[in-house]
Order: structure tokens, then C-alpha cells, then sequence
């Protein structure tokens, strides 16, 4: 799977003497890998919420970002879709 380019989230920044540049929610020192980590613990958004202080639209703009780099790219017009490397 390919690395997020997290420089393109608005909600998310990265200051090298902050968390040692680790991309945190924008204006505060909150990991954004500590949501994934924590939903996948099986907290819900709400105790995410409460128990780090960052609020429902920076964490759904998180999640709506990460969820858009899941989106297939188009496949150019023209551009060959067969995968058989058989010539026929």
C-alpha cells in the first residue's frame, strides 16, 4: 500500500521540533496515527474525542482523507486495460 502524502491534508501538519515531525492535527501536538491506532482498538470517535481533545471535523477530515487515497485513479482514455500478457 502506498505511503500518504499527508502534506496534501489541510487538517494535518508536520513541525520538526513538534512530536519530532510527526504529522499531528494542525495546532496541536495529536498524532493523526493515534486516531487509526485507536479506532482499531476498537474506541469509538467519541472517546477519541474526549480523550484527546481534537474535534469531530478534524478527525472526519482525517478520515475522509485517508479514505480518498483508497479511490481508484481514472484510467486514461486510450490507455491499454488488458492484463493478459499473451499475445493473442
Amino acid at each position: 500500500m502506498a505511503t500518504l502524502d499527508w502534506s496534501q491534508c489541510p487538517a494535518v501538519e508536520s513541525v520538526p521540533d513538534r512530536r519530532s515531525g510527526a504529522w499531528v492535527f494542525r495546532g496541536t501536538r495529536m498524532p493523526v496515527a493515534t486516531v487509526f491506532e485507536n479506532l482499531e482498538a476498537g474506541s469509538s470517535i467519541e472517546e477519541i474525542i474526549e480523550q484527546f481533545h481534537v474535534t469531530r471535523e478534524q478527525i472526519q477530515a482525517v478520515l475522509e482523507f485517508a479514505a480518498r487515497s483508497l479511490d481508484v485513479p481514472p484510467v486514461p482514455a486510450g490507455a491499454a486495460t488488458s492484463t493478459d500478457a499473451h499475445a493473442l
